[in-house]
């Protein structure tokens, strides 16, 4: 079983910036590839960033040069630096992590808020 445990959602103003964290704990294998995703309301959950442990990433189109993944291998946290943000990007921001370890394992956070105001 794996647990991932969010932090630094919160108010901010158009333009502004927040750093989110998420720190997994449990049974987890490398290679393995940990993401942000974003859930507006009324709309689907959509990616956001993805990392893997090796370092590649991946972002959505929205947020490439203003939103910066990052993370510690050694802590198995990932960051979502998000800098110029804007109301749209406001929703609940879910962190992920996945891998294959005898079969393909999915896990998600409990969300985080991320409220921009204009």
């Amino acid at each position: 079983q794996v647990e991932l445990v969010e932090s630094g959602g919160g108010l901010v103003q158009n333009g502004g910036s927040l750093r989110l964290s998420c720190a997994a704990s449990g049974n987890i294998f490398k290679p393995n590839t940990m993401g942000w995703y974003r859930q507006a309301p009324g709309k689907q959950r959509a990616l956001v960033a993805a990392i893997t442990s090796g370092g590649n990433t991946n972002y959505g189109d929205s947020v490439k040069g203003r939103f910066t993944i990052s993370r510690d291998n050694a802590k198995n946290t990932v960051y979502l630096q998000m800098n110029s943000l804007k109301p749209e990007d406001t929703g609940v921001y879910y962190c992920n992590i996945k891998f294959v370890w005898g079969r393909y394992s999915d896990y998600w956070g409990q969300g985080t808020q991320v409220t921009v105001s204009s």
